[in-house]
């Protein structure tokens, strides 16, 4: 493709689309659409709602990517993450603002961020290279930019996909702006080569000079008609930019950019991209990951073995004098074969100080992960993390993890005893690195507020204790005693499980709590529960009995009854078992399917009712899960997801034998007791179904949906048995995909749903 098709082309393709980016804790008016069941239409509600919106403080929790300072303005900085898109930090605050809320359900792809820019010249353009997956199901990859610090933003469509939750999501930084001429751009991608802008990001051509590569490309070779984790391609993972010597007015003419291949892979221009050659004498055998360029033109380089975050077993730091072309080894501790075995992720150098340079490993895991501090250029080094004070005061739960994924580090441009590293759960910050120098240790706080990246499996909000019970994905899960505040009392007291996937509470015993979920090792019982609110935990004594050829570890959705009497739980592979002594002993639910998930009514100690999506039936037990019947059948099959639990089948809170249903989108009243199903043909693409506090004490339930109503995506809420909905989230507001919604019995309106990496967030009405 040359220049002028592809401006023409990809300028075609650009969609213009402003949208206001959330600032945390921001009142908002809520559009007010009212489905009605019996034909769908819709017009506004005289009832205004106005929600404001926050986040059900954890912190962190997921894997930050990349930092970026804006070497211009002093405090802008932004942050990228895996799959929770991208935040700007407010220094008045003291807080992250996310830039992506705005995200659609259609869109989810893009709160995976690639990479990340700040215009260096222009700081209030930022740019995002968006696209969490490179797999044939999602949509290509976008350069959102922005002209107002993210605050809104532009999007142009590229032709190929981004892997911001793949091989190599450390390294980077991919995307760069021209720090002598704002309106170019660069963007190296993963399996298309490199790509150009020369109109602020708009539109996009390919650089055809710039040499194609395909070994080393992907972290195996790819098998043919498959796609995993390890064949993912990593392409290009750094373009850098050298201003030094340039002429005024005139594009940079040297650019560096680097590819993950283990043969020649550090390429240079020095004409402004019309020709490219390898740099003579660069090392070999290893991948390069980051780079960093001091004032006087050495450039460091780390390698390892692959581009993480998988294990490393090798690495080097590599300098390179851009003036006379020589290459010095510079590695701080050089991995041995016989004993630690790890790789080398991030590099930064001071900007005002070239001496003064940062490196992180990667997998060092004995005793951990270490940044050594050079204050000679490389040619010493010393550890900072070695004497190293922790506050984990802002975060308890970060006290029982460990510093890792160490893929990017800065120093801050204003400030050089500032210094940020990210790990696979959050940030860590310290303001005294130059204490280091005398032997003094170094202090890190965990810089987080108003970052939530985690991953939630499973929400309960019970009629008393604590008014929120969390799973999550990676950090196990939380009793919230103080929404505003990460839990005191750290991840659940008990067994510690990686995942917690399923929650369930007794409707009339509400102290009394089950979960299941994944574990960090492997063959462990993965079931407990809780007598007191969810404070502590006991592991069951037993699980139900593997099927043959299973997974090494149990899980699946778990039911309590409304007396706490019965506890019934489908494991892979498995119909559901049901235990009356607390998991001494499991007996199978005679009549159910293989994978029925079991819910139990709220207020029948006897009830039980299970739905099986790829039957499209509906079971009951009147008998405490001892058996199942055949209810009703006919409804639209749905395929079971974990995550987003389609289909989801929820027992209404002090309504006997009422349930709804939401199966392949499609929401579903129903009265155990009946042959009667009301379908609310209103309310579409539903994915969660939960219940709150009536509006009038002793009505019907609040109702919660996350879903599309009269063509809009979003967060949804009936006062009136679904007979009409009221928009809750906005066009701003939106979260990529909530799911897992549920209402709080004890505050009207106020609702709680997860989102995938950014959080559990709360909704409240503004008086």
């Amino acid at each position: 493709m040359d220049e002028r098709t592809g401006l023409r082309s990809l300028g075609a393709r650009c969609a213009h689309l402003a949208v206001l980016a959330l600032a945390g804790g921001v009142t908002m008016s809520s559009a007010c659409n009212v489905a009605r069941r019996d034909h769908g239409a819709s017009s506004p509600d005289p009832r205004s709602s106005t929600y404001v919106w926050r986040n059900v403080a954890v912190l962190g929790g997921g894997f930050v990517t990349g930092i970026v300072f804006n070497p211009s303005e002093r405090g802008l900085v932004y942050l990228r993450t895996d799959i929770g898109g991208a935040y700007r930090w407010q220094p008045d605050a003291g807080a992250w603002t996310p830039l992506l809320d705005w995200v659609t359900p259609p869109d989810w792809n893009l709160h995976g961020v690639e990479s990340l820019a700040s215009d260096p010249t222009e700081p209030r353009r930022v740019y995002l290279a968006a696209g969490t997956y490179t797999n044939p199901d999602v949509s290509d990859g976008e350069i959102l930019r922005s002209a107002d610090y993210g605050r809104t933003w532009e999007r142009t469509r590229l032709p190929f996909k981004m892997g911001g939750n793949e091989a190599g999501r450390g390294n980077g930084e991919r995307l760069a702006v021209d720090p002598r001429e704002s309106r170019i751009l660069y963007f190296g991608s993963r399996r298309d080569g490199l790509w150009r802008s020369a109109d602020f990001g708009v539109a996009w051509q390919r650089v055809e000079s710039f040499p194609s590569f395909v070994d080393g490309s992907a972290a195996v070779a790819p098998t043919p008609g498959k796609f995993n984790y390890l064949s993912q391609a990593v392409g290009i993972v750094f373009v850098r930019f050298d201003p030094r010597g340039g002429r005024p007015g005139e594009p940079t003419r040297t650019l560096y950019v680097a590819a993950s291949t283990a043969n020649e892979s550090l390429f240079r221009t020095l004409d402004g991209g019309t020709t490219w050659h390898a740099v003579p004498g660069q090392p070999l055998g290893l991948r390069p990951n980051r780079c960093a360029l001091g004032s006087d033109g050495a450039l460091f380089v780390t390698y390892g073995d692959e581009p993480g975050p998988n294990r490393m077993q090798d690495g080097a730091v590599f300098k390179l004098d851009t003036g006379s072309g020589v290459w010095t080894n510079v590695t701080p501790e050089k991995p041995t074969r016989g004993g630690r075995r790890f790789g080398y992720a991030a590099v930064a150098v001071d900007a005002h100080d070239p001496a003064i340079v940062v490196v992180t490993t990667w997998h060092r895991d004995q005793p951990f992960d270490e940044i050594f501090r050079s204050r000679d250029g490389g040619a010493t080094w010393s550890a900072l993390l070695e004497r190293a004070q922790w506050d984990h005061s802002a975060a308890p739960y970060t006290a029982t993890m460990r510093h890792h994924w160490m893929s990017d580090v800065e120093i801050d441009p204003f400030d050089p005893n500032h210094v940020l590293f990210t790990t696979g759960y959050g940030i860590w910050a310290t303001h005294n690195a130059k204490d280091a120098d005398s032997g003094a240790p170094t202090r890190w706080s965990f810089e987080d507020r108003g970052l939530e990246e985690t991953v939630p499996l499973a929400l309960a909000s019970p009629p008393e204790g604590a008014h929120l019970i969390s799973g999550l994905g990676d950090i196990d899960g939380f009793r919230h005693d103080d929404l505003t505040k990460s839990p005191a009392q750290g991840r659940f007291e008990g067994p510690r499980y990686k995942n917690t996937e399923w929650l369930d509470f007794a409707g009339r015993a509400p102290a009394l709590l089950v979960r299941t979920g994944t574990t960090y090792g492997g063959d462990q019982i993965v079931g407990s529960y809780s007598r007191d609110g969810g404070s502590h935990w006991t592991s069951f004594p037993s699980e139900p009995p593997r099927p043959t050829g299973s997974r090494p570890f149990g899980t699946g959705p778990i039911a309590i009854s409304s007396d706490g009497k019965v506890i019934a739980w489908t494991t892979d592979g498995n119909p559901p078992y049901a235990t009356r002594d607390n998991g001494n002993t499991w007996q199978a639910v005679e009549g159910a399917p293989v994978g029925l998930r079991l819910v139990a009514d709220r207020v029948d100690p006897d009830a039980f009712y299970g739905f099986s999506g790829t039957e499209g039936v509906l079971y009951a037990s009147r008998n405490g899960g001892a058996t199942v019947r055949v209810l009703r059948g006919g409804f639209p099959v749905s395929t079971q997801h974990r995550r987003y639990r389609d289909p989801d089948l929820r027992a209404v809170p002090d309504r006997p034998g009422e349930l709804w249903l939401a199966s392949g989108g499609v929401l579903f009243r129903l009265r155990a007791g009946s042959q009667n199903v009301v379908r609310i043909d209103s309310a579409t693409e539903v994915s969660s179904i939960g219940f709150g506090k009536p509006a009038v004490a002793g009505a019907y339930p609040a109702i919660f949906v996350t879903g599309r109503v009269a063509g809009a995506y979003g967060v949804f809420r009936s006062d009136d048995e679904a007979a009409s909905f009221v928009r809750l989230t906005d066009d701003a507001h939106q979260f990529a995909r909530p799911s897992h919604v549920t209402g709080d019995p004890r505050i009207f309106g106020r609702v709680y749903f997860a989102t995938d990496g950014r959080g559990i967030v709360y909704g409240d009405i503004t008086p």
